[in-house]
C-alpha cells in the first residue's frame, strides 16, 4: 500500500444514492465493503461524514427562521447520525471501530481525544469523527482537514460522485478539463473547486497530500491506496 494512515472524507449527499434524502442502504454496504477491503489490507484508517443529506447548516433554506449558529449545530448532529449508520454497516462486515464526537454525547460515542484516537488506529480500528469540529461557521471538509493533520494521516481522501477535479463542473459543461494532478498554487491560481478555502489552505500549509476520486465506483478506493493513477492527486 502506498499509504500507511489515511483519512477519508465522505460527503453526506453520497450516502443518499438516488434518494432524495436520508441514507441509501446500498451506497452504505458498497462504501462499507470498499472500506474493510484496505483495513483488511492493514490501512489505518479514520473517516469523517457530512450532514447534507439530512440538514446542511450552512446556507439552509431556512435560515431566516433558525439562527446560522443552530442550523449549523443541527448539521452537526446530522453528521453523528450518518457516523452511527456507517459504523453499524462496517460492525456488521466485523470491522472493529470507534465513533469520537467533537461534541459529547457520552452514551452512543466517545469524545473526540487525539491520543486516543491514534491509539485505535495503531490496533486496527477504523476511527469515525462526528459533529465537525464541534464549532459553528466550519465545515466538514475542515473537520477532515484538522483531524488528518492532527493523527498525522499521510493522505485526505475526498470520495465524490465525481472522478476527480475539473477546468470547470464536468456536470454542467461537458468540455471540461480533467486534471490527474495538480499542485496546490495552480488550484489558488486557476480558482479550482476542491473544498472550501479555509480546509484546502489547512492541508496546504500542513503538507497533507489531496485525492479527490469517485467513490461510488467499486474498488476505486484500493485503487487509490494501491497508488493507481484514480482521480486527482493534489500536491505540493
Amino acid at each position: 500500500m502506498k499509504y500507511k494512515r489515511i483519512l477519508l472524507k465522505l460527503s453526506g449527499e453520497s450516502l443518499m444514492g438516488n434518494k432524495e434524502f436520508g441514507i441509501d442502504h446500498t451506497i452504505l454496504e458498497k462504501y462499507s465493503d470498499d472500506i474493510k477491503t484496505i483495513v483488511d489490507k492493514g490501512v489505518e484508517v479514520a473517516i469523517v461524514v457530512g450532514g447534507g443529506n439530512i440538514f446542511r447548516g450552512v446556507g439552509n433554506d431556512a435560515e431566516e427562521v433558525i439562527d446560522r449558529v443552530q442550523g449549523d449545530y443541527m448539521g452537526m448532529l446530522a453528521t453523528v447520525i450518518n457516523s452511527m449508520a456507517l459504523q453499524s454497516a462496517l460492525e456488521r462486515l466485523g470491522v472493529k471501530t470507534r465513533l469520537q464526537s467533537a461534541i459529547k454525547m457520552e452514551q452512543i460515542c466517545e469524545p473526540y481525544i487525539k491520543r486516543r484516537a491514534v491509539r485505535h488506529l495503531e490496533k486496527g480500528r477504523v476511527v469515525i469523527f462526528g459533529a465537525g469540529t464541534g464549532n459553528p461557521y466550519f465545515t466538514t471538509d475542515t473537520a477532515a482537514s484538522l483531524r488528518a493533520i492532527e493523527i498525522g494521516a499521510d493522505v485526505l481522501l475526498k470520495g465524490t460522485r465525481v472522478d476527480g477535479i475539473y477546468s470547470e463542473d464536468p456536470e454542467i459543461n461537458k468540455n471540461a478539463i480533467k486534471y490527474d494532478s495538480v499542485t496546490f498554487n495552480e488550484v489558488y491560481d486557476k480558482g479550482l473547486k476542491v473544498m472550501d478555502l479555509t480546509a484546502f489552505t489547512l492541508c496546504n500549509e500542513n503538507k497533507v497530500p489531496i485525492i479527490v476520486f469517485d467513490m461510488n465506483k467499486q474498488g476505486n478506493l484500493l485503487k487509490v491506496l494501491e497508488g493507481q493513477q484514480v482521480g486527482t492527486l493534489v500536491e505540493f
